[in-house]
């Protein structure tokens, strides 16, 4: 049988995927009817799990039908041995931030990244996309954003999670006081918390933050698209002791991550590794 010819690229695909994942989600909420005598925060939750599956059903269906020769792992789909063979692996995450999405805040995002096995023997991402919808952006490893300007008119500025703040954030923050200081800016910090991992990377990318640093682990869809868009635009993105983050592993797992504006990078590596 011959293999149809591709007329988009996968960077197209993923990117038109992403975008139209978003639009949908925005049109879910604003239509969503939670069912009678829900409590706000079970409101929430019903909303965020309707919304996740159904923004999986439409990613389901696009990569099945742009992409059939591709393998998948998804947050809202069972894993598949197919994936341990293949080639190429679409790793997605179609709601990331559910709790930020249920509560009507702008930090969830849309994850698509594409890992392919070559090179051995972890293989690489080929690329990412993060879609903000709320914010009405689309970041894209095959067009990546230019960082803009330090801003040393205020604070340097750490992401963390708001619910699993890393326990060396506060000894890092003082430690890169400092840093900041030597750059032109005041010896200050500021801990910023942000929901999902697409929406605090985006943070850096538009130069709203300086530093993103998680310690207790995650999943891959909530790291690669975010990782690859963040490299491709010039952060340094590695776990925390520095070490390259690869992905389409058994379990799926990442334990650490840090993400960093070049300027600061050394600064927050040492920063880490003298809080460790």
């Amino acid at each position: 049988m011959t293999t149809p010819a591709r007329t988009e690229s996968d960077a197209e695909v993923a990117a038109d995927i992403a975008r139209v994942a978003g639009a949908l989600l925005q049109d879910f909420r604003a239509g969503f009817q939670a069912p009678a005598g829900l409590e706000p925060r079970a409101a929430a939750m019903a909303l965020r799990d309707a919304a996740d599956a159904a923004s999986q059903v439409y990613l389901d269906r696009e990569l099945t039908a742009r992409r059939s020769g591709d393998a998948v792992l998804s947050e809202e789909a069972a894993d598949s041995a197919e994936r341990d063979g293949a080639d190429r692996v679409w790793i997605i995450d179609p709601l990331d931030g559910t709790w930020e999405y249920g509560m009507g805040r702008s930090d969830w995002a849309v994850h698509v990244a594409l890992w392919q096995r070559e090179p051995a023997p972890a293989g690489s991402l080929l690329l990412g996309v993060v879609a903000v919808p709320d914010e009405d952006v689309v970041f894209t490893s095959a067009v990546p954003p230019v960082l803009p300007p330090l801003d040393l008119t205020r604070p340097l500025r750490i992401i963390a999670s708001r619910s699993r703040p890393p326990a060396m954030l506060e000894a890092v923050a003082g430690s890169l006081a400092g840093a900041w200081a030597d750059l032109g800016g005041p010896a200050d910090c500021e801990i910023v918390q942000v929901g999902s991992v697409g929406a605090k990377v985006a943070r850096l990318l538009t130069g709203r933050a300086e530093v993103y640093l998680h310690d207790t682990g995650f999943y891959e869809w909530d790291v690669a698209a975010p990782l690859a868009v963040a490299q491709a635009a010039g952060l340094r993105a590695t776990h925390i002791d520095s070490a390259a983050v690869t992905f389409n592993h058994r379990p799926p797992y990442v334990t650490s991550l840090l993400v960093a504006r070049p300027e600061v990078a050394d600064a927050v590596a040492a920063a880490t590794r003298d809080a460790r």
